[in-house]
């Protein structure tokens, strides 16, 4: 059976915030691309860190604007509150500010995105702070961070309540799609998302190729529906969860 995701937890459609959309055309064209794949709504992510000048009061009104432009153009894709933070930026944000920038604006979860460069003990540190204050992460794009000791690393995150998206376009791709595979045989890789910046170029609004990519993986391929459909739907309803499938 041929399952679609239900939502996109990582996509930089608002226009004109950070690197993504360009424009109100561009995202347009990236919600009918998801409407196309059989995604239902979009979680919008765009960047909370120091090097963009995103003012978390306007995104409500962003969404908004982008809202009446899918539905005057007969687009049924939800766009929903979202943002990725930057691991550096969450001890500056308050409890207010994260809430709103949560996936799904449900104030529980929050998209985290780690230091460039290997995994190291700042993304801890930020992963310990959002527990304190109530809040649960997922972190974004794993394959950006190689190194000998990802795996361990991702392991013990996961181990403290945090979930791992994977970018689909890595899975899909030939050259990327080895090492996505063997993150995900070793029950680090949770939740898909596109992490698409526009509809003219880079990765597109797509992700069901890439679901099919993991029917092959056994400890995904078997928890297919709880990756497409269960965890997101959870992580944007801002309920908890637990991967059904151990960490190796």
């Amino acid at each position: 059976m041929k399952l679609r995701v239900a939502v996109d937890l990582h996509c930089h459609i608002l226009p004109g915030l950070d690197d993504g959309a360009l424009d109100l055309d561009d995202a347009l064209a990236m919600a009918r691309a998801a409407q196309a794949d059989g995604i239902g709504a979009i979680c919008a992510t765009p960047h909370i860190r120091h090097d963009h000048d995103v003012r978390i009061p306007e995104l409500p009104g962003r969404r908004a604007e982008l809202a009446a432009v899918l539905a005057r153009n007969g687009c049924a894709t939800t766009i929903l509150p979202g943002g990725e933070v930057a691991a550096s930026a969450v001890g500056g944000l308050d409890d207010e500010e994260l809430a709103a920038v949560s996936l799904g604006g449900s104030g529980r979860w929050i998209l985290l995105e780690p230091l460039p460069g290997p995994l190291d003990d700042a993304l801890d540190a930020a992963l310990e702070e959002l527990a304190a204050r109530g809040f649960r992460a997922v972190i974004a794009h794993p394959e950006r961070h190689p190194a000998p000791d990802l795996v361990p690393r991702l392991r013990r995150l996961v181990a403290r309540g945090a979930l791992v998206q994977a970018t689909a376009a890595f899975l899909t791709d030939e050259t990327t799609r080895p090492g996505m595979t063997a993150l995900a045989r070793e029950g680090v890789l949770h939740v898909l998302g596109s992490d698409s910046h526009s509809s003219r170029a880079g990765r597109p609004v797509v992700l069901t190729p890439a679901l099919e990519v993991l029917r092959s993986v056994p400890a995904a391929g078997a928890q297919l529906d709880w990756i497409a459909r269960v965890a997101p739907e959870a992580i944007v309803g801002g309920l908890e969860l637990q991967p059904p499938f151990p960490a190796h």
